[in-house]
């Protein structure tokens, strides 16, 4: 009996189907894929039970003709290739043909289908592949699929299935990362019978960017850029508004939602020296390049990616959100919580007089809120009655100031006091004598010399705390944390000079104690640590000497800088070495800048805010937090009731 034998289909499609279809947000890509390629420009998704019951995918495509219907779920039936030369150019989402196949053979089917030349549509209906009823049908151009019982046929399957919840929420996601796939489409999304998102369609990124991300996707940075033949669009985060993990990372090729971990780098590495380390950028970017200079036949579920030329690929990604970063010139703003949040409460109607509760803290009763009949007649009466003349006013005033002496004394009088001791008022304070105004020398007529203020437009308030400088500049001021904006300007300085960083020789090395393996990548090291200005030897018992360290660390700041470098080195980063430099740089630009808590003289405080305001690369120091804040009028008058 041979041992090798041929699967029955049945069997096959069930492996292929667990291939693609691995739970309903699966078969809910294939679909739209599908239907995205059909042509269509509205696209309807609704779900019940998580899509494990119920699954129905609507589009205005250009539909099917009855024999297509049919053939369209045989395993790799496809309208989208048609020879081995068509492989090496796929422009369509679809194109194996296998979707359609998996999912029959795992649930059962009903599809409606009419093509715009046809006067009426089929509908067929199919169980585990098989087809069992044809008909002819009257419906709409366009295609409708319904998927009931998902997997019921493979009870195995079920145990990994999430609940309902977890299920209609990978529905969902995918549903959105079409949406922001294709912004050309109209999206609707509806989960049990709500709606949960819908797009407008209008071929703009951004609408569908706002649809899905609501408002945190209109504070997104807009990206746009070419490199050779590839361009890159989209939005990305600013550095201060990453996120702790990337979720929110979205990458499309050529319309396509792919993982890469190439443009995952080149994204990343665009924020290096930006952002806080554990922080990740959030973005949404779609890249475009000849179909030919991407392969995207290699993963069932097309989510992944091989390009060409990775280095273009690279550079295309990296340094168009990097440009993107740099053009972006404003500031974050500071952020006010309400402390006393306004007491909604309804409009009170006639024939329904509104009741207040008192909050917490107020007096145990009722108030009764005025009708508006009630009120006009209130306002009417004030406005009629008498009002007191201002001498009688006076008079009343001197009168009750008079009998308020009269009972503190009679209060306050202590045994054997005749009467209060003067009551202390404070002196009026006394101008000083101005002096003579020196008269100003005449101006030359040649000279032009315009004032203060339209050479510099801003103007130093003062200091905060020891710690943040206050600048005033038209209708805005600005919070500028001197150690972050110094630290920012010494690494950029640090990092413009290519050259060895400049060291200093010890008169007594410093001890550095560290594991054996991390004396041992040190000591693999040296060539790396003698272009970061360290110069080290093996001292014995897990322990190396410093003999010459950068210019400006301490004793104590080099042995942390070695035990940073030692662990960094330890992870794999010995190959990086531009990141690796860097991450030096930031620790030498760190301890050498001005701490947070010292006094500053005015001079140093004054080259420190010219540089911040007149530069639009001081934005973050190297760890990713905001060197200035805004602080609008506008906001602070809000605060005070003005507005």
């Amino acid at each position: 009996m041979p041992k090798i034998m041929e699967l029955p289909q049945h069997v096959a499609n069930l492996i292929a189907a667990g291939e693609v279809v691995e739970r309903p947000a699966s078969a809910v890509k294939e679909l739209l894929e599908n239907a995205v390629d059909a042509g269509a420009t509205k696209i309807t998704v609704e779900i019940k039970d998580g899509g494990m019951t119920f699954l129905r995918v609507t589009d205005n495509g250009c539909g099917m003709a009855p024999e297509d219907a049919k053939t369209a779920f045989l395993r790799h039936a496809t309208s989208k290739l048609r020879s081995a030369e068509d492989l090496a150019a796929i422009e369509t989402m679809g194109f194996r043909g296998e979707a359609l196949a998996a999912i029959a053979s795992v649930s059962r089917i009903d599809l409606l289908t009419r093509t715009a030349d046809a006067l009426s549509g089929v509908s067929l209906h199919l169980e585990a592949g098989n087809i069992t009823e044809e008909s002819e049908a009257g419906c709409p151009v366009g295609t409708t699929i319904l998927i009931r019982d998902l997997f019921f046929n493979t009870p195995a399957r079920m145990k990994f299935m999430k609940s309902d919840t977890v299920e209609g929420g990978r529905v969902a996601a995918a549903v959105q990362l079409q949406a922001l796939a294709h912004p050309e489409v109209s999206f609707t999304f509806l989960r049990d019978g709500k709606q949960i998102l819908s797009t407008p369609g209008t071929g703009n990124l951004k609408d569908a960017v706002y649809c899905v991300y609501g408002r945190d996707g209109g504070k997104m940075i807009p990206v746009e850029s070419r490199w050779d033949n590839y361009t890159l669009t989209g939005f990305v985060s600013k550095p201060t508004d990453a996120r702790p993990s990337r979720s929110l990372q979205t990458f499309f090729v050529n319309g396509r939602p792919v993982v890469s971990k190439l443009l995952i780098k080149a994204l990343e590495e665009a924020y290096r020296n930006q952002i806080m380390v554990g922080k990740f950028p959030a973005c949404v970017l779609h890249l475009a390049l000849p179909a030919n200079a991407v392969d995207v036949n290699i993963h069932p579920a097309k989510t992944e990616v091989k390009f060409l030329s990775e280095k273009s690929a690279f550079d295309c990604v990296h340094y168009g959100v990097l440009g993107a970063l740099n053009k972006q010139t404003d500031r974050p703003q500071v952020q006010f919580k309400p402390s006393f949040p306004e007491r909604q409460e309804k409009s009170p109607t006639p024939q329904s007089p509104a009741v207040t509760v008192p909050r917490k803290g107020e007096a145990n009763s009722f108030f009764r809120t005025m009708t508006a009949e009630e009120y006009k007649n209130f306002s009417t009466a004030v406005q009629n009655a008498p009002q007191p003349k201002p001498q009688a006013a006076a008079a009343a005033a001197i009168k009750v100031d008079s009998q308020r002496k009269d009972a503190l004394k009679e209060s306050v009088l202590l045994p054997g006091m005749t009467k209060l001791p003067p009551m202390y008022t404070p002196p009026k304070p006394v101008a000083p004598p101005m002096p003579e105004p020196e008269p100003l020398p005449e101006p030359e007529p040649e000279q032009q010399e315009l004032p203060m203020a339209a050479e510099i437009p801003w103007r130093m308030v003062g200091e905060l705390y020891n710690t943040y400088i206050i600048v005033e500049q038209g209708e805005d001021a600005f919070l500028i944390d001197k150690h972050a904006a110094h630290e920012r300007i010494l690494f950029e300085k640090l990092k413009a000079n290519q050259e060895a960083i400049s060291s200093q020789m010890l008169l007594t090395p410093v001890p550095v104690t560290l594991n054996a393996e991390a004396v041992g990548e040190l000591l693999a090291n040296t060539q790396l640590l003698a272009e970061l200005g360290f110069e080290i030897d093996e001292f014995g018992d897990h322990t190396i000497l410093a003999r010459q360290i950068p210019m400006d660390l301490s004793p104590e700041d080099a042995k942390d800088a070695l035990e940073s470098l030692a662990a960094d080195l330890l992870t794999g980063r010995r190959e990086e070495k531009t990141k690796v430099r860097d991450e030096m740089l930031h620790t030498v630009a760190c301890k050498a800048a001005i701490k947070a808590g010292w006094t500053t003289s005015e001079p140093e405080l004054l080259a420190l805010v010219k540089q911040v305001m007149t530069r639009d690369d001081l934005k973050y120091c190297p760890h990713g937090r905001p060197i200035c804040v805004t602080l609008s009028k506008k906001q602070l008058e809000k605060q005070f009731k003005r507005s």
